[in-house]
């Protein structure tokens, strides 16, 4: 290996096809996904390979190039995405690569590097090269294999089977989908949601480019009580992989147990076309509700750390700390209206 090549993700019809068999691609690889990044927050896809333009394409790390006068310009592999695995098959290419991009940035105006790896894996490479960690979460993975009524009885008894077995008589009504009447129930909710969280939402351009992109991999699922929204969650699937990516509620109607049901049917209805696994997604390691949730419905966890060169300034940390504390305190006395279009203008800066 001598050299490197840049390629369009979106444009090279390889990447497609190495994402397609690579055993450690992602929904995060996607076209669809990275076609939405692009639409919405106008980040250029790029992956960096050692495959010739004229050969097959082996391998690749895809980055997306983020420039913000706010944050500064920096690579990403992948904003928005929880995480983004390598999709090498030896560690002397993802070496090489990294090497690469450490030596490309003394010519860019780049501010940092940021790879976002599933496990530790990965661990030993990147910090022999100067990456350090700068931030960490665990990731829930649900075997589906199983019979699903083997699964039913693995999940938590009170707050995952008591929940599903009260909504399914509470007279909730579910739909699936992924409509433009969907999608504008799953953004109300997730206005409320994010709104409880006192953080401003993604822009709503966001979920509409991903239904685009994605078609029928992604779906909306919705309760309904009395014509009224009361939870909703957005799924994806790659492969046999099913990704829980975005989840939101009306705290009014929390005891019906709706979002457990809507995650169960989810399984069961993944089950049927052949998925084998359920993606819960990340969780901050200090964010102990969340993390007792995904733990309801399967109790181990894998690490993700995402690592960054160079060496993240701790000084720089606690600006970033500081900065999410006042948006969370501003976000707090924001009506929803002002909330949705603080959330258009900042996500482009935070990817």
């Amino acid at each position: 290996m001598s050299t490197v090549y840049k390629l369009d993700p979106l444009r090279d019809p390889r990447w497609k096809a190495l994402v397609e068999r690579h055993p450690r691609a992602s929904v995060f690889h996607t076209t669809g996904w990275l076609e939405a990044i692009q639409r919405t927050y106008g980040y250029r896809p790029v992956v960096f390979t050692t495959s010739p333009p004229t050969g097959e394409l082996r391998n690749g790390l895809v980055f997306c190039r983020i420039r913000s006068w706010i944050t500064g310009p920096r690579m990403v592999s992948l904003p928005f995405s929880d995480y983004c695995e390598p999709l090498v098959d030896s560690q002397e290419e993802f070496v090489f690569l990294l090497d690469y991009l450490q030596a490309e940035m003394e010519h860019q105006e780049w501010k940092y590097l940021e790879v976002r790896a599933v496990n530790d894996s990965v661990d030993a490479f990147v910090t022999e090269d100067g990456f350090r960690a700068s931030a960490e979460y665990y990731l829930h993975r649900l075997d589906i294999r199983p019979n699903a009524e083997v699964i039913f009885r693995s999940l938590h008894k009170d707050s995952v089977q008591r929940r599903i077995s009260r909504a399914s008589k509470a007279g909730l009504v579910c739909e699936c989908g992924n409509s433009a009447t969907l999608l504008k129930d799953f953004y109300r909710l997730l206005l409320l949601t994010r709104s409880r969280h006192r953080l401003p939402p993604q822009p709503f351009a966001w979920f509409q480019n991903l239904a685009a992109t994605m078609g029928s991999s992604l779906e909306i699922r919705a309760s309904y009580k009395d014509q009224e929204p009361t939870n909703a969650i957005l799924t994806l699937r790659f492969r046999d992989t099913l990704y829980y990516k975005y989840g939101c509620s009306d705290t009014r109607f929390k005891n019906l147990g709706a979002m457990p049901l809507l995650l169960w049917r989810a399984v069961e209805d993944s089950k049927v076309s052949g998925a084998k696994e359920f993606d819960l997604g990340r969780s901050a390691t200090d964010n102990e509700g969340l993390i007792a949730f995904k733990n309801h419905w399967v109790r181990e966890h894998t690490p993700i750390v995402y690592w960054r060169y160079p060496e993240p300034d701790p000084l720089e940390k606690k600006k970033e700390d500081w900065k999410l504390n006042m948006v969370k305190n501003i976000c707090a006395r924001m009506p929803q209206r002002l909330l949705a279009i603080t959330g258009n203008v900042l996500y482009r800066h935070i990817g």
